[in-house]
């Protein structure tokens, strides 16, 4: 996979003005949005999945363009084939997990073909979820409304599944088997992922490469298989960047 961003926006909250100066480019199919919170990387994937639009720049996926400031390009949110899981996971409270999973199949008027009902069985039983199928969200467990969001961000086939924070509403030991998880869930799928956080265990969980954001600015762009060659891992140079966010 080719990744390749370059936005800058500017924004106002309770008469501050922040400002997004995001760039990087990478070839690897696991990239991690690291930094603490409020730094800009939920910005970021909500400008990948064209839920926010950038004042300039562009972002790139396997030479597709999504967003072009200067040629006038923005592709609607509904064609950029992105998945996106939310942290609070936002399923349809009014739904049922088989229907939250279908959510993205359906048309918008008639019914959902056979086809595609066929294919929310199937993730219906890869994720383990054919117990709670007719249930509600609220009668779920965190790890089960977790497989039951990511299942619906695959429902489509996307081309890129972007995660924010999936962990965070997680207990510490059902973090660690969710984690498990969703590798296992990425192999199984063959699908590159962005994933936000700013927890320095699932970057080195996850990432290939690292982007660190401080204060809406991309301030470093590290390689797991570089950092790796000089004879540290990707965790432990993220955890010293932590460090200086929290002195």
């Amino acid at each position: 996979m080719t990744f390749e961003l370059d936005i800058k926006k500017a924004l106002r909250c309770g008469g501050e003005e922040f400002l997004l100066s995001a760039r990087f480019t990478t070839e690897d199919r696991a990239i991690v949005l690291f930094g603490p919170s409020g730094s800009g990387k939920t910005l970021t994937l909500q400008a990948i999945a064209g839920m926010l639009t950038p004042d300039e720049g562009y972002i790139r996926i396997n030479g597709t363009t999504l967003y072009d400031a200067d040629n006038g390009i923005n592709i609607p949110t509904r064609k950029r084939r992105v998945g996106y899981v939310f942290q609070n996971y936002a399923l349809f409270p009014h739904l049922t997990v088989r229907e939250n999973i279908g959510f993205g199949l359906k048309p918008l008027l008639g019914n959902i073909s056979d086809e595609n009902r066929e294919r929310v069985q199937e993730l219906v039983a890869t994720f383990g979820l054919e117990r709670v199928a007719e249930q509600k969200p609220s009668a779920l467990s965190g790890g089960q409304q977790q497989r039951a969001a990511l299942a619906r961000a695959l429902a489509p086939s996307p081309d890129i599944l972007l995660l924010d924070e999936p962990f965070s509403a997680l207990d510490q030991p059902l973090r660690i088997r969710m984690r498990e998880e969703l590798s296992s869930t990425l192999q199984q799928f063959d699908i590159p992922m962005i994933l936000v956080t700013h927890d320095s265990d699932e970057v080195e969980s996850f990432a290939q490469s690292v982007a660190v954001y401080r204060n809406g600015l991309v301030e470093s762009v590290h390689s797991a298989q570089d950092i790796a060659r000089s004879g540290r891992d990707i965790g432990e140079t993220v955890r010293q960047k932590a460090a200086e966010f929290y002195p």
